[in-house]
């Protein structure tokens, strides 16, 4: 079950959390995939543990605030392959701040590229996908696109916009092949999120702090979302579109 062999598919963000995550778990499962990052370094990293495997992987770099580099991004597939399976939007970043916190620029650059960065990325792609009547689409929204998180504004309000998003695409190209659905993630202990946690007085105080919104009680790993994106790409998932697949440790049970 949940085969991708011989699927091509393409990971933004691939190159740490849960983006690396999703991107090892499709390679395992049969899939080539393109690992797609800015940052060279940790895309580079990630092909280097799934080629290890034998599996297969390249990488692609890929700024998703750029119209150029995802044009650029969809040539390297289709001249390679001539045609993309699975795009799994991913790449994102995030903001602290109440709305008398967040500035008009902090906002616009959560926008770039959780929302504009998904948008600009599967419009490169989805006319392929139409083309050949066949495409899915996993984008990576939040639990913070489900009920609003304090002190996350800006982060909430461009994960809402790709709830939004997921369920217009599904609805617009159904019929034409194409299935969207999105990830809603609870809190996952990825390495920028340990970073983060370093710099608080007490880390052992701050994990249990931010665990602790989760009913389970603690945090996700990486690997665990990247199981539902590994079903949601299947063809096990085909009458699944438009949906928010929560997974969140219980976070959002008693709202």
């Amino acid at each position: 079950m949940f085969s991708l062999a011989n699927k091509i598919t393409l990971v933004t963000g691939a190159g740490s959390g849960i983006g690396a995550a999703i991107a090892e778990v499709f390679a395992h499962a049969g899939a080539h995939v393109f690992v797609a990052d800015r940052d060279t370094q940790g895309g580079h990293a990630t092909v280097e543990r799934i080629k290890a495997t034998k599996a297969s992987a390249e990488f692609i770099a890929l700024d998703v605030t750029s119209e150029g580099d995802c044009e650029r991004a969809r040539q390297t597939a289709h001249n390679a392959f001539g045609r993309l399976d699975v795009l799994v939007n991913n790449a994102g970043i995030g903001h602290v701040g109440t709305i008398l916190q967040t500035t008009a620029a902090d906002l616009d650059r959560l926008y770039a590229v959780n929302v504009r960065g998904t948008f600009s990325v599967t419009k490169a792609f989805l006319p392929g996908m139409i083309e050949r009547k066949n495409g899915v689409i996993i984008n990576l929204a939040s639990i913070g696109g489900i009920v609003a998180v304090r002190d996350r504004l800006a982060y909430c309000a461009t994960k809402f916009a790709i709830v939004g998003l997921t369920k217009s695409i599904a609805l617009d190209h159904a019929k034409q092949g194409i299935r969207c659905n999105c990830i809603c993630p609870g809190r996952v202990e990825t390495p920028f999120v340990t970073a983060r946690l370093k710099e608080y007085p007490d880390p052992v105080a701050a994990y249990k702090e931010m665990a602790s919104t989760q009913a389970i009680g603690r945090m996700a790993k990486p690997e665990e979302i990247a199981a539902a994106a590994l079903y949601l790409a299947s063809d096990e998932a085909s009458f699944m579109t438009g949906s928010e697949f929560v997974i969140d440790g219980g976070w959002s049970a008693g709202k």
